[in-house]
């Protein structure tokens, strides 16, 4: 059968939608990468990566479970969703490459005194870092600053401990960029889901019956 026909509508579909399950585990993954460096624990953005990455796993599920049947329900159900999650991505994707460093500090000093003290304590750990402010600074009691109980190994000699604020930052654009880049580049291959799975609804199986409502 040439291309454009049933067959070949649903291999194409089927094709797609492996491709959204790899791009999900890619978001995922590079995602996880970043909460292991301490980005993830104050970006509130790429938490909304991996909810994208979850809800592209699901949903090119669904995908594949209607291009294998043909279900006019399941595939109506799966465009109404990617196209919205082609908006949801596209943005959250535009709003990681948009983040400079400067509003990323901002957002991290922001942040930093609404974090509980046992989420502070294992990020100093983590990074070996004490506070947001700079390690010359005088330590006053606000939690924005170093302070006496930092579990930073730094704390422990005679080196000076960099602040939390250098820490983090030192892997965010890393992080963001390759983030946002992956999400927008294949946020696109989402329209053409749409179009293909549209496509495909509307076209009867040969193998069925002839006079059957689709």
């Amino acid at each position: 059968m040439v291309c454009g026909g049933f067959a070949c509508s649903r291999n194409a579909l089927c094709a797609i939608n492996v491709v959204y399950v790899l791009v999900g585990l890619l978001l995922l993954a590079v995602a996880a990468w970043g909460r292991a460096v301490g980005v993830v624990s104050w970006v509130p953005l790429v938490g909304g990566v991996l909810a994208v990455g979850v809800l592209l796993l699901l949903i090119a599920a669904v995908g594949l479970l209607g291009a294998a049947h043909h279900h006019q329900v399941l595939l109506f159900f799966y465009m109404v969703v990617l196209g919205l999650l082609f908006l949801v991505q596209f943005s959250v994707s535009c709003s990681c490459l948009a983040l400079d460093r400067g509003r990323q500090e901002q957002l991290f000093g922001a942040t930093w005194p609404l974090l509980s003290n046992a989420t502070r304590w294992g990020l100093e750990q983590r990074l070996d870092c004490c506070g947001t402010q700079n390690s010359t600074q005088s330590p006053p009691s606000g939690q924005g600053a170093q302070h006496s109980d930092c579990p930073a190994r730094c704390r422990q000699g005679a080196l000076r401990c960099r602040s939390c604020t250098e820490a983090v930052l030192q892997h965010s654009d890393e992080a963001l960029k390759l983030l946002g880049g992956v999400g927008l580049f294949f946020s696109f291959t989402e329209v053409l889901g749409v179009w293909l799975a549209m496509r495909y609804r509307n076209q009867k199986d040969p193998r069925a019956n002839p006079s059957a409502f689709l």
